[in-house]
């Protein structure tokens, strides 16, 4: 008589991106992988993406300016990719130190496939055969997060926070139950508790909200794995690594109930840089002739301003990067004079101050309070731009901390 094979039941899987500071040491190696055999015990498949121990990244590319002044984009991806690469079989290690199998993977093994752009590139693909064989075989799987694989086999990094991205998107691909975003804070505060004691866990928050919130300088999410999650419906979970209460769930703005009609957050963003290309002729395509060699040198403008056309000739300002700074400037000293502007002007010390939140959308009181604000603290206010949930101010960077903590207390946060 032939009976049946018992049906295998698939087991969820859980996607964990592991943060920096909770690898910063040996001990806290060991504390994650702890809590990675947790998750597998509680019944989960798991899947942790991992960071660079601590500061490593920050080291290597201080060895990096010892060595050149310039370093070309190929090598320092290379160079960089490594953190990752040491961090991932450390944790893989300590797994198996706990009896719970686990392999580490690299990007380009993990099936991560990305455009050419070196430091900040995007994942184009990702083909999680590998991944999944690994599951299957009762492994946990330890990918290296941050970096993947370009044309010709070209290693590629996805940029500060990149890891994130790695997360989503192999969440994505697996069609994981969940995605949690391990960190040093308990989750998403009202603005940096680094800065502000007083600063409020924010249980829940919308895509969009934390896409401002990241865009404006908030170190709490990479934006594009935001992007990659909103797209495809997928909550993450942003908590602590070393404590095990609930964190700040980011999901649609249709499920979130609290806080509707209030501003959720105040971001901040030091070394912005703006530059300004004084007497331009007022012709339609001018505006093009100046950002696209930018975009083509990916450098990112931010807050621009036009000024009024007055005899023919306008001036046009914006902020990027102070990192980026020095390249837009060359970039667009050669655009002057192609166009045939008077000048270009550089101006650094700058920060980004914001204020985030759906409610602002239709609610003229949020922009009177923020300028009130700065204007009591002696605050001058250098640029301004908004979106629908959205404002930011460009101010001098030497009162960027005031501003927060100013701007947190006004609107009662």
């Amino acid at each position: 008589m032939l009976t049946a094979a018992p049906e295998v039941v698939a087991r969820p899987i859980l996607v964990q991106k592991y943060g920096g500071s909770s690898l910063a040491t040996p001990v806290r190696i060991k504390r994650a992988a702890e809590r990675i055999a947790s998750s597998r015990r509680a019944g989960y498949d798991v899947v942790a993406v991992v960071s660079a121990m601590g500061e490593t990244t920050d080291r290597l590319l201080t060895l990096a300016s010892r060595v050149a002044r310039d370093p070309a984009a190929r090598e320092l991806d290379l160079l960089l990719s490594t953190g990752e690469g040491v961090s991932a079989p450390l944790v893989s290690m300590a797994l198996n130190e706990l009896g719970v199998p686990a392999v580490s993977l690299l990007g380009f093994q993990a099936g991560i496939q990305t455009d050419r752009r070196h430091a900040r590139a995007r994942i184009v693909g990702l083909t999680p055969g590998r991944i999944e064989r690994e599951l299957a075989g009762g492994r946990v799987v330890v990918v290296a997060g941050f970096q993947g694989i370009g044309e010709e086999m070209e290693v590629t990094t996805l940029g500060r926070g990149g890891s994130d991205t790695t997360a989503v998107a192999i969440a994505v691909a697996l069609k994981a139950q969940a995605c949690e975003i391990l960190t040093d804070v308990r989750g998403i505060y009202t603005a940096d508790p680094h800065l502000v004691p007083a600063a409020r866990l924010i249980p829940r928050i919308a895509y969009a909200e934390i896409l401002e919130l990241a865009s404006a300088g908030a170190r709490v999410m990479h934006p594009r794995s935001v992007e990659i999650a909103e797209a495809n419906g997928v909550q993450l979970h942003v908590r602590s690594s070393f404590v095990g209460a609930p964190g700040t769930m980011i999901c649609s703005e249709e499920v979130i109930m609290e806080d509707r009609n209030r501003v959720r957050g105040i971001a901040h963003e030091e070394h912005v840089a703006r530059l300004s290309v004084v007497g331009v002729p007022d012709r339609p395509g001018i505006a093009a002739a100046i950002f696209t060699p930018l975009a083509e040198a990916d450098i990112a403008a931010d807050v621009i301003v036009q000024t009024a056309s007055h005899e023919g000739v306008t001036d046009m300002s914006f902020t990027v990067s102070r990192v980026d700074a020095p390249q837009a400037e060359r970039i667009l000293q050669g655009v002057a004079r192609e166009i045939g502007a008077r000048t270009v002007l550089a101006q650094n010390g700058l920060a980004k101050v914001s204020v985030v939140g759906s409610g602002i959308r239709g609610h003229a009181g949020v922009a009177a309070t923020m300028f009130g604000t700065l204007s009591a603290r002696g605050i001058n206010i250098e640029m301004v731009s908004t979106s629908e949930i959205r404002i930011t101010c460009i101010i001098h960077a030497d009162r960027v901390n005031d501003a927060v903590i100013a701007l947190h207390d006004a609107f009662k946060l």
